[in-house]
């Protein structure tokens, strides 16, 4: 009776563990690169496994959580115009009843900056929703922080 017992509580704990496995379909990296003494651009990549996608920042409302960045202000650079997405895929998704614009495999985002010093950090945060034919994971963000030397 015992050893059923034992046996019994080590599945559950192994059922459990299983449960509770947190999803992580989308992985950012950052990078920037100096196009002048005075600016630079940063890009934010997503980088989506198979089967998943990502929204674009232009996403209609109703619709999915849209990808939106947040850059912290600073005295040491200014955004210049808004963040530049590649062309998205779009579809009609029954989910939301409208047709949604979205990235798959992988994403590359790109803000141009203003230096007003020659080295400095951008930072920030980013939302985002991630998405496959079956689920739709909560809403995520993400803080960044990307030097530009």
């Amino acid at each position: 009776m015992k050893k059923t017992l034992k046996i019994f509580i080590v599945l559950a704990l192994f059922a459990i563990k299983a449960k509770a496995q947190i999803l992580t379909p989308v992985n950012w990296s950052y990078a920037a690169k100096k196009t002048s003494a005075t600016e630079a651009v940063v890009f934010l990549k997503a980088n989506i496994d198979e089967g998943w996608h990502v929204y674009s920042q232009f996403v209609k409302e109703g619709g999915p959580i849209k990808t939106t960045f947040t850059f912290t202000a600073s005295p040491e650079y200014t955004l210049v115009g808004k963040t530049i997405e590649p062309k998205p895929i779009v579809r009609m998704e029954k989910v939301f009843g409208m047709d949604v614009a979205f990235f798959e495999g992988s994403a590359i985002f790109q803000q141009k900056i203003k230096l007003k010093k020659g080295q400095t950090t951008v930072k920030g945060s980013l939302e985002y929703m991630t998405c496959n034919d079956k689920q739709c994971l909560p809403p995520t963000t993400e803080e960044f922080s990307i030097p530009i030397k």
